[in-house]
């Protein structure tokens, strides 16, 4: 989707005024932000530039000062639990005392009522949909590649059929082939089913593969936000730095 065409609809995610602060200290300040029913949007930034700190603030995971957050038309100082919602954290954070399985299943037993062998299909399911195999269900997080743990973690965060998926810093920690994998996974998720996709991410490659609008964090608030070709062009000098450096101009010339 388009910059263009995201103009035009109405946002799954509407995030206004948004203040955070950490220690005393304020890490976003009055950030306004959309993100559209359907879209990919890749969210990158400096180290320390509060990436992290606005999608927890965002899932009500930290406490903000002031602003709203508003998930389909819902309106509030705050994100909190909300079964529309699915995440998958940067380091999988799978129970490592629990199975695959028993991990998809845990939003199943917080928020539905549900029959054990009805989760046990459904879990399944969700493992068919990330690629995973069914005989994964039973292994524990510590016999997993890192690969397949990003995998799990992404069938517990669709475990609910959320409408939107939190994603942070999915290809770290993966090698490049992956990496790719995963981004491809990511394409044909918010293709077949709909997904919208806030990904936090520092992965160039997935920029360009996978992302259909990019915003750039900086200074406490939205620098830039577009598609790649406009944000590179925005002049700003980490945004230069980031997108116009050796290793970008490596992975630009690869697409």
């Amino acid at each position: 989707m388009s910059a263009a065409d995201a103009a035009t609809r109405e946002p799954v995610l509407a995030v206004r005024g948004l203040t955070v602060a950490l220690g005393g200290a304020v890490v976003l300040r009055d950030l306004d932000l959309d993100v559209f029913r359907g879209e990919i949007l890749g969210v990158v930034g400096a180290s320390g530039a509060g990436k992290s700190v606005l999608l927890r603030a965002i899932l009500g995971l930290l406490p903000i000062q002031s602003g709203t957050v508003s998930l389909a038309g819902g309106r509030g100082r705050g994100g909190g639990p909300d079964r529309r919602i699915g995440v998958l954290f940067q380091h999988g954070a799978l129970f490592s005392s629990l199975t695959v399985r028993e991990n998809i299943e845990v939003p199943m037993r917080e928020h539905l009522r549900l029959s054990q062998p009805l989760m046990d299909e459904l879990a399944l399911l969700k493992l068919d949909l990330v690629g995973l195999p069914r005989s994964a269900a039973e292994k524990m997080p510590a016999e997993l590649s890192g690969g397949m743990i990003k995998r799990a973690s992404l069938a517990r965060a669709l475990a609910l059929d959320p409408q939107i998926v939190f994603l942070d810093e999915p290809t770290s920690g993966l090698d490049p082939i992956g990496a790719s994998e995963f981004d491809r996974l990511i394409g044909t998720l918010r293709d077949a089913l709909g997904l919208t996709v806030f990904m936090v991410t520092h992965d160039l490659d997935s920029l360009r593969a996978v992302c259909d609008r990019i915003a750039v964090l900086g200074d406490g608030r939205i620098l830039v936000e577009g598609s790649l070709a406009a944000v590179t062009a925005f002049d700003h000098p980490w945004v230069r730095s980031y997108f116009s450096g050796e290793r970008a101009r490596l992975a630009l010339r690869a697409g």
